[in-house]
């Protein structure tokens, strides 16, 4: 049974943070929330009586809060709305086996667990490693998730296992639990098989990770890499990690150069000229033949602003484009041929690659999904006739690794642009934050790092699934509303973010000089209620003089002859940056003292920051000209 209650807000949510709560489940958190200072008057009376009210009910019955407008999504989707409240389970923690009951535990690791399931390791085996250390089994009542912490004294704790059910994970169950697990422990390190379907949710709970060979090394509350790199030894040499991690991070790919490293006096940088900071021209003819490219996840906003460009493309021909969701219905905003969605599997890419259907795909999926596609492509490559079809992936999954472009034609050259057929677009934060922090690098001032302050549209935050049309049609509504942002602007991620070491580790790539620790950006993002845009505010120590002037220069020669760069004196502005091609830098200032400038740049999420990119990077991997396509 559900019950459902209106109210203007749509739901309820958190007094301090503003976050709407998406799921309460009462057993485990109701003496908690009556504890917190926010929860009183109206909320707490509501609380009170959806509690009684449940108690008296199936513990399968649930309360849902939504607002008058979501009442059909609520009622005809499996997405849900607003808040659900459910007497849900209370949550355990158990040190020892015989306390959970050994016999349940065996069957939920033999039914649940994947190496097992692979072959790869037995339940007596399991259990076997659990007598070699203290450990904490974390679960809900029905077992829907069970999770086992190995924390041998004086040593960070390591989650072994994570084992739920489709149940504990539509139901929010392995949050809660996973949220238990934080609560005890301040650092935490877990591995996750790389063609995990749910590998996404192990990335936005990291603080960081990499992957090495099929298998993915998560963690939180560590931020320095050599830390990082001491405690995935020690798990090594103790046999608490059973696969070989080190050396942490990514290794550089043969087309790069080396990152900076060995000792230096810190004086000053070389001011000698930055590789790459020159546009090379190809003098060969660009191509015009007709290619067919296929579009992996159409849903979204950036895949929806990819679509209306390759309307327009004169020689790049769309042909599939997949989408879950909207397998079936027609797809609109392109308008060459007309064109349905479909839901390619794995197996079907693998196809399409083996028989040459497409000559380049684009990956428009959330983070940590787009693997499968990219290893079935491989196999299908590895089985075709002739060379293997370009891949440009639009999430950050592939931006560290090894054999794959990073795709920056402005800053990287173009050149192994035009060879590669592995090519990551950059994150629509971090070109900005590259752009405007390139042609200060001789300026750098060691041990003092750029800062950008960056505010960008809502639609950089993603989309959830909306109310469907009046055909059944789903469609898109973004994650973060204007409404939700009450007017103004919320810093989010304001340390780790994905970006700030996205940018820091590929500039250190333009560095002249060597330094003696790696390069750093300091990076703080804001989303805002206007709909795409981004400004980024750079300020930075200098490790000599300058004036406005020269700063200006810098920039007007580094950035001579790019078509989506445009260098002006006054600061930009949203109007300067939203729904343009390109990226605009201006507003340029010194302090007094001459040691820091302040430099404003600016670019649209959806377009340079995300699908213009995408179709530079497959003009030049194509052979067409590099603007093919992009309204200048």
């Amino acid at each position: 049974m559900k019950i459902v209650f209106l109210n203007e807000k749509g739901g309820l949510f958190h007094g301090v943070t503003g976050e709407k709560l998406s799921t309460i489940n009462l057993d485990e958190e109701y003496d908690e929330l009556l504890k917190q200072p926010w929860v009183k008057y109206g909320t707490k009376l509501k609380l009170r009586e959806f509690k009684e009210l449940l108690d008296h009910l199936p513990r399968s019955s649930s309360v849902a809060v939504i607002s008058a407008d979501m009442l059909q999504r609520e009622l005809f989707t499996d997405s849900g709305a607003g808040t659900l409240i459910r007497r849900g389970y209370k949550l355990f923690q158990h040190t020892s086996v015989d306390k959970i009951g050994a016999d349940r535990l065996r069957q939920v690791i033999h039914d649940r667990d994947p190496d097992i399931k692979a072959g790869d390791t037995s339940v007596t085996g399991v259990l076997n490693e659990l007598k070699k250390a203290p450990f904490t089994i974390y679960g809900d009542e029905p077992m829907d998730v069970v999770a086992i912490v190995t924390r041998p004294e004086g040593e960070i704790p390591v989650l072994t296992k994570l084992l739920a059910s489709r149940s504990g994970i539509m139901n929010g169950i392995v949050d809660n639990v996973f949220n238990s697990i934080k609560k005890d422990h301040k650092k935490l390190f877990w591995t996750a098989r790389a063609d995990d379907e749910n590998r996404a949710w192990h990335f936005e709970r990291a603080d960081g990770s990499f992957t090495r060979s099929g298998r993915s090394l998560f963690w939180y509350g560590v931020h320095d890499v050599n830390e990082v790199e001491k405690i995935v030894k020690g798990f090594e040499e103790s046999g608490r990690i059973n696969r070989s991690f080190l050396p942490v991070g990514p290794s550089a790919p043969p087309h790069r150069a080396s990152a900076p490293s060995g000792k230096r006096s810190f004086s000053t940088f070389a001011r000698r000229e930055i590789p790459g900071s020159k546009r090379g021209y190809a003098t060969a003819a660009p191509s015009t033949e007709k290619k067919r490219l296929a579009l992996i996840g159409a849903r979204g906003f950036t895949g929806q602003t990819l679509t209306s460009l390759l309307s327009k493309h004169p020689h790049l021909e769309l042909t599939h484009v997949s989408s879950r969701q909207l397998a079936g219905y027609p797809l609109k905003e392109y308008s060459k041929s007309k064109l349905t969605y479909s839901n390619l599997s794995e197996k079907d890419v693998e196809t399409m690659e083996k028989e040459g259907e497409v000559d380049a795909w684009v990956m428009a999926l959330p983070n940590g999904i787009c693997k499968p596609f990219v290893d079935a492509i491989d196999r299908g490559a590895a089985n075709k006739q002739g060379e293997k079809s370009v891949i440009v992936d639009l999430s950050a999954d592939y931006r560290f690794e090894e054999g794959w472009t990073y795709g920056l034609p402005e800053l990287y050259s173009r050149d192994p642009i035009r060879v590669s057929k592995r090519i990551s677009n950059p994150g629509c934060y971090a070109t900005s934050t590259q752009l405007i922090i390139a042609p200060l690098l001789p300026y750098v001032k060691p041990g003092a790092w750029p800062t950008v302050f960056g505010v960008s549209g809502y639609s950089g935050a993603g989309t959830i699934a909306g109310l469907p049309e009046a055909d059944g049609r789903p469609t898109s509504a973004p994650k973060v509303t204007p409404d939700s942002l009450h007017g103004g602007i919320r810093p989010y991620a304001l340390t780790n973010h994905i970006h700030e070491r996205e940018a820091g580790h590929h500039l250190s790539r333009l560095l002249t000089s060597k330094l003696s620790e790696p390069f750093k950006v300091a990076f703080v993002p804001t989303v805002a209620p206007w709909f795409s845009g981004i400004t980024s505010v750079l300020s930075m120590p200098l490790n000599g003089k300058l004036n406005a002037k020269n700063v200006q220069e810098l920039y007007e020669k580094k950035y001579d002859g790019e078509k989506l760069i445009t260098v002006k004196k006054d600061v930009p502005t949203l109007f300067d940056v939203e729904g343009k091609q390109g990226w605009t830098v201006g507003g340029f200032q010194v302090h007094s003292d001459g040691d820091r400038v302040v430099v404003v740049g600016g670019l649209d999420n959806l377009l340079k920051g995300a699908a213009t990119q995408c179709l530079q990077n497959l003009n030049l991997s194509l052979g067409y000209d590099e603007y093919a396509g992009i309204p200048l």
